[in-house]
C-alpha cells in the first residue's frame, strides 16, 4: 500500500501564488506580518516587488488590497482567518465586499487544528461572517490539489472570493494529474442510498473513512464534498435529500452559520428530510495538539457515524 501523502492547504497556497505570478504580473500579494506561517512568504521571495507587507493592521491590509484592486490588479490578502474574518470584517463588507472588488482572501490556520495556538486564534465563526456578504464567493478546499485549483480558480473570477486554508497536513485524495475544480459544484466521492455525508475542508477526508465504517455495519452512505460553500451547489443537494432521505453535514467550523447551515436552509425550502450536523458546537476552543483537538470536539470519522445513524433514525 503506497503512503498516504499529507499536505497543509496552506503550503498549497503559498505554492498556486507563485504559480500564478509567474503567469501574470497583475497578481499581488498582500499579508498582515505572517508571511512565514501563511506561506505567502513564498511569492515575496520569488516577486518582491508585488509584495507588500502591512504589519499587523488587518484593516489598513484590507483597505490598500481594495483600492489595489481599482488599478486592475489581482489582490491576494493574507492573514489568519480569525484576524482577516474576525478583524478586518468591517472593512471587507464596506470596502470590498459593497463595491464588488476583484480581491481575494486569503485565510489561514482557520479552525480547531490551529492547535496549540488556542482559543483566541481558532476561528470557527469566519464562515458564518462570510456568509453574510452579499456576493462574497466561499471555498474551502479539501486538500492540497483541490486548495491549488481553488486558487487559480479564484484569480479567474472576477469578484471577492473568501479562501480557507488550515495548517495542519492533511491527507491527499484527489489525484493532481486529474482533478478539476468547478467553482459553486458540489462533487460525489461516493455513492449510496441509506444517508448523505456533506463535508468540507478537513471533514472531507474523515467524511471518506465514516463511510468505510459505515459500511462495515451494513449501511450504504453517499459522501458529497462541498469545496464552495457560497453559492452552495442546492442541486447536488436536494438530489441526496430525494434520493437518501437523511443528511449528516460535517466542518471544522460553528454549526451555527456554517455549512451546516446552508445545507440546513436548502433542504428545508426544496426537499424537507433530517439533517444532523457535526461540527464545533456552541463553544470556543482549547489549546492542544491539533489531532487530539479535533477529536475532542467530535471532528472526527467516529462521530459522524454516531450522526449518520441518528439522522437515518429520524426518517
Amino acid at each position: 500500500m503506497a503512503d498516504v501523502i499529507k499536505v497543509a492547504t496552506r503550503e498549497a497556497y503559498g505554492k498556486a501564488l507563485v504559480e500564478l505570478g509567474e503567469k501574470n504580473d497583475k497578481v499581488v500579494v498582500m499579508d498582515a506580518d505572517l508571511a512565514a506561517a501563511t506561506k505567502t512568504g513564498m511569492f515575496k521571495k520569488a516577486f518582491p516587488d508585488r509584495f507588500i507587507d502591512a504589519g499587523i493592521a488587518e484593516s489598513n491590509l484590507v483597505g490598500v488590497a481594495a483600492g489595489l484592486s481599482t488599478t486592475g490588479h489581482i489582490v491576494f490578502a493574507s492573514s489568519f482567518a480569525m484576524f482577516l474574518a474576525g478583524r478586518a470584517f468591517e472593512q471587507i463588507r464596506n470596502t470590498i465586499g459593497y463595491p464588488h472588488l476583484n480581491v481575494k482572501l486569503g485565510a489561514t490556520h482557520a479552525g480547531i487544528s490551529v492547535g496549540e495556538d488556542g482559543a483566541s486564534h481558532q476561528c470557527c465563526e469566519d464562515i458564518a461572517l462570510m456568509r453574510t456578504i452579499p456576493g462574497m464567493t466561499i471555498i474551502n478546499p479539501a486538500d492540497d490539489v483541490e486548495a491549488r485549483a481553488a486558487v487559480l480558480a479564484a484569480a479567474d473570477y472576477d469578484g471577492p472570493v473568501y479562501l480557507r486554508f488550515g495548517r495542519l497536513a492533511v491527507p491527499r485524495f484527489n489525484d493532481p494529474d486529474t482533478y478539476k475544480f468547478e467553482m459553486g459544484k458540489g462533487v460525489v466521492l461516493a455513492d449510496g442510498s441509506d444517508v448523505t455525508i456533506v463535508a468540507t475542508g478537513l471533514m472531507v477526508n474523515e467524511a471518506i473513512i465514516a463511510r468505510e465504517m459505515l459500511k462495515d455495519e451494513g449501511i450504504s452512505a453517499r459522501v458529497i464534498n462541498i469545496h464552495t460553500i457560497k453559492p452552495i451547489d442546492k442541486q447536488i443537494i436536494l438530489e441526496a435529500a430525494q434520493q437518501t432521505g437523511a443528511i449528516v453535514t460535517a466542518e471544522e467550523h460553528s454549526i451555527i452559520g456554517g455549512l451546516g447551515s446552508a445545507v440546513a436552509e436548502t433542504v428545508c425550502e426544496g426537499t424537507p428530510v433530517p439533517v444532523v450536523r457535526v461540527g464545533v458546537e456552541d463553544k470556543f476552543g482549547a489549546s492542544g495538539p491539533a489531532v487530539e483537538m479535533l477529536k475532542i470536539y467530535g471532528l472526527c470519522a467516529s462521530n459522524i457515524v454516531e450522526k449518520a445513524k441518528k439522522a437515518i433514525s429520524m426518517k
